[in-house]
């Protein structure tokens, strides 16, 4: 005899209470047979759909075998559930006695005790007794689930079962309910945390309306690197923070019924100014370049420059320049991050830059040295009575050395003979020097003064002609 396929349905939905409607998310799905009934081929086939409210964000499944519902704990969650059955199908199987219907947990099976059920000869568990109960009326195909004050012990999955008389007797096990319960921990200590200063951290799993049980604490974080392992385990933490830890991420996770829950938090420290720097932009360009390991710069003479001077802080540093080395009366020379200079008139020149905020201060120095080549005034020559007498002068940073040049030879210091005297002197950037000619010099010579310096060179020459 062929048999027509009649398909039992439920339906589910999710909603804290009051529970707003759901919409249909899903077409249904072929089951396994139950009880006494045929297989497909023989006989009813039961199926499931799924509803899945609009406010969740959980996932809903509706072929693949589950819907999820999360819940706080310590809330309240109801769970909206609607079912159909071929009760009237003609089939001898089918029982007219009362209908039956229960909720159980994935692990038990239906001979275990349930979580909720209409039947008064079922036993129902110690744990969900008085929180777990139905809604509505199973006769109008109504299997909802109302769950008070749920416990992070209640998470778990759980399926639907119904039973009519001797003869229909069906769990839905496709199509499962996985109720997840969150909850947070809570993480105490006293703030502004403060580098170097260590601080008590302190973390709490509160939950009055669950059942005490034994918890598991442990720490994790960048700030806990240099830490003994062995002390992340309590509920209690000392941390002494550092600048760098300003920032990071500090959580603690609570294993409870096998059930791990954490909280992080960013940590927000203060610290003393740091890692001061200095950078430098010379006139018609705009870029700073960062000096790098460097105490001194060379600074091309008449070069107008910008110094900028950055700290890292919190809370941020007053940033102050000074000539020389700051001292407690020491008026500064600027009161911002940059300075700038438009001419140096010394050839060496310290400046400090001084960051400062409520926890501290650091200083940075730099010496700027002023260079240029040698610049060259003369050489001149005029007849005195003893003979030809010339002179040359020279200006550079650092200062030139000078030297004259008869013919091939060099002559150069202070010393005199019977042809000639050579004299040199110096003051500050200028190097000063004379020659003087007497007897014996024949006509068509070259004479010459150099200058130089280890930024460059320069000479002049004058020949010398009859009479």
């Amino acid at each position: 005899m062929a048999w027509g396929i009649q398909v039992p349905l439920l339906c589910l939905a999710k909603a804290l209470s009051p529970s707003p409607s759901g919409f249909l998310l899903g077409l249904p799905r072929s089951l396994p047979t139950f009880g006494a009934l045929p297989s497909p081929a023989e006989g009813p086939e039961p199926a499931l759909c799924w509803r899945m409210l609009t406010w969740c964000p959980c996932c809903c499944c509706p072929c693949c075998g589950g819907e999820s519902v999360a819940v706080k704990a310590c809330m309240d969650v109801r769970v909206t559930c609607s079912f159909s059955y071929p009760w009237n199908s003609g089939y001898p199987w089918y029982s007219s006695g009362e209908l039956f219907i229960y909720w159980f947990r994935e692990k038990d099976q239906h001979t275990n005790d349930a979580v909720a059920t209409n039947d008064p000869r079922k036993r129902v568990k110690p744990e969900t007794r008085g929180r777990f109960s139905l809604l509505g009326d199973p006769n109008n195909n109504d299997c909802s689930l109302s769950i008070r004050q749920a416990r992070l012990s209640d998470s778990g999955v759980y399926y639907f079962r119904v039973e009519r008389g001797y003869d229909v007797r069906y769990s839905y096990r496709d199509k499962k309910l996985n109720l997840l319960v969150t909850g947070k921990p809570d993480i105490h200590f006293l703030e502004p945390l403060e580098s170097g200063s260590p601080t008590k951290l302190t973390c709490r799993l509160s939950l009055a309306c669950d059942e005490p049980h034994p918890l598991l604490f442990s720490w994790a974080g960048d700030a806990l690197d240099a830490m003994n392992p062995d002390t992340l385990h309590s509920s209690e933490l000392t941390l002494t923070p550092r600048a760098q830890d300003h920032g990071t991420n500090l959580t603690c996770l609570v294993t409870f019924q096998q059930v791990t829950l954490e909280r992080t938090v960013l940590l927000n420290v203060s610290y003393a100014p740091r890692n001061l720097r200095i950078s430098l932009s010379f006139r018609n360009v705009t870029a700073f370049k960062i000096l790098q390991n460097t105490s001194s710069i060379l600074i091309p003479e008449g070069q107008e420059l910008q110094l900028l001077c950055v700290a890292d802080s919190k809370p941020p540093a007053q940033l102050s320049w000074f000539q020389g080395s700051p001292t407690p009366e020491a008026a500064p020379i600027s009161n911002t991050e940059v300075l700038e200079l438009q001419y140096l008139g010394t050839a060496e020149a310290e400046l400090t830059c001084q960051a400062q905020n409520p926890l501290g201060s650091e200083n940075i120095s730099l010496s700027l040295i002023v260079v240029s080549p040698p610049q060259l005034l003369g050489p001149s020559c005029s007849q005195e009575d003893e003979g030809l007498r010339c002179s040359c002068s020279s200006r550079a940073r650092p200062a030139p050395s000078l030297h004259w040049r008869l013919g091939k030879l060099l002559l150069e210091g202070n010393f005199s003979n019977a042809s000639f005297e050579v004299s040199s002197s110096s003051a500050g950037p200028w190097a000063n020097g004379s020659l003087s000619l007497r007897e014996g010099l024949s006509s068509g010579v070259s004479l010459s003064c150099e200058a130089l310096n280890i930024h460059g060179a320069r000479s002049g020459s004058v020949l010398l002609l009859p009479d």
